[in-house]
């Protein structure tokens, strides 16, 4: 995450992760939510990058881009292990 230090990006991480299990009505822990949306952060993060070459900063920019991110990561799961 840009622009936060590492207790802020776990605090957004576990924020995000939270809410994103709320849209994506999933049922994860703590540890899940935090990594998910680290996780989430930083691949929408770079994707941003490559498409725009900036991304938001501060608290809510990457709060809105972890919370998507983290969605996005959960769907992906759903699809993959849908398939198997």
């Amino acid at each position: 995450m840009e622009g936060v230090g590492w207790i802020m990006t776990i605090i957004i991480g576990a924020l995000a992760g939270w809410i994103a299990e709320k849209i994506m009505k999933a049922d994860h822990g703590l540890l899940t939510n935090i990594i998910l949306g680290i996780l989430g952060a930083v691949v929408l993060n770079f994707i941003l990058g490559l498409i725009f070459g900036a991304t938001w900063g501060g608290f809510i920019g990457q709060l809105i881009i972890a919370i998507i991110g983290a969605s996005l990561l959960i769907w992906g799961y759903r699809a993959v292990r849908g398939r198997s």
